[in-house]
C-alpha cells in the first residue's frame, strides 16, 4: 500500500476530499507550516497523524525542508501531496521526491502560473478556467500536467464564485489522480515521461464541467 503525506497551510478542503475518497493508498500523516491551519483538525478527526513544522522557526528554506524530509522519512512516505501548501520548496527537496510529489494549481496550466489566478482570468476575459494536477518540479507550476478540471467562465462570475466552482472541480480531479498513482495506473518513468493505463500521457486528461 502507498503511504501518503499531505502538506498543508490552510483550511484543508482538498485534504478532506482525499480523506473522503477512501483511497487505496493510506494517508499516514499531515504536515503544516502553520499551527492554526484547520487542515490539522480535519486530519485529527480522521485519526491521521499530524506534525507542525513552522517555517519561521528555521533560519533558511533548506533547514525547513530538511526538517520536513526527516518527518516524511519517519512516516515511510511514498507519495507527497501538496494541498494548499503555501511555501516554495527548495530544488534539493523537490529532486528527492521527483515523480512522487503532486500539486494542484487553480488554473489551466501552463496559463496563469503563480497567484491570484481567478482575478487574472476575469481581467483577461477568458472563456475557460479550471485546475491542473501536475508532478512537482523545481520550477514553479511547471511540472508535466496529468489532469485538468475545466469549466466555462460565466459573465456574472466574481472572484469568489469562480473560486468556489474551481474548488468543486479540485475535489473531483485531485483524488482521482492520487488514486491512479496509488493503483499504479499512473507511472512516472525514469526519463521523466508519464504513462496512464500503460499508454504514454501526451496531453492532460480533462474533466469538464459546463
Amino acid at each position: 500500500m502507498i503511504n501518503i503525506a499531505v502538506l498543508v497551510s490552510g483550511s484543508g478542503s482538498n485534504l478532506q476530499a482525499l480523506i473522503d475518497a477512501n483511497l487505496s493508498g493510506k494517508i499516514v500523516g499531515v504536515v503544516s507550516n502553520r499551527p492554526n491551519a484547520y487542515a490539522l483538525e480535519r486530519a485529527k478527526q480522521a485519526n491521521i497523524q499530524t506534525c507542525v513544522i513552522e517555517h519561521k522557526d528555521f533560519s533558511s528554506r533548506e533547514a525547513f525542508d530538511n526538517a520536513m524530509q526527516q518527518q516524511l522519512r519517519a512516516w515511510n512516505v511514498d507519495l507527497v501531496i501538496l494541498a494548499g501548501f503555501m511555501r516554495i520548496l527548495t530544488a534539493d527537496f523537490v529532486v528527492k521526491w521527483e515523480g512522487r510529489m503532486l500539486n494542484i494549481h487553480p488554473s489551466l496550466l501552463p496559463s496563469y502560473k503563480g497567484m491570484h489566478t481567478h482575478q487574472r482570468v476575469l481581467n483577461t476575459g477568458d472563456v475557460w478556467h479550471g485546475c491542473s494536477v501536475h508532478f512537482v518540479t523545481a520550477q514553479l507550476d511547471a511540472g508535466q500536467t496529468i489532469a485538468q478540471g475545466v469549466l466555462q467562465v460565466n459573465r456574472n462570475d466574481t472572484v469568489e464564485s469562480l473560486a468556489a466552482r474551481v474548488h468543486q472541480l479540485e475535489h473531483l480531479v485531485y483524488p482521482q489522480v492520487v488514486e491512479w498513482f496509488c493503483n499504479q495506473q499512473l507511472i512516472y518513468q525514469s526519463n521523466g515521461k508519464i504513462s496512464h493505463k500503460n499508454k504514454p500521457l501526451t496531453r492532460p486528461i480533462q474533466f469538464c464541467q459546463m
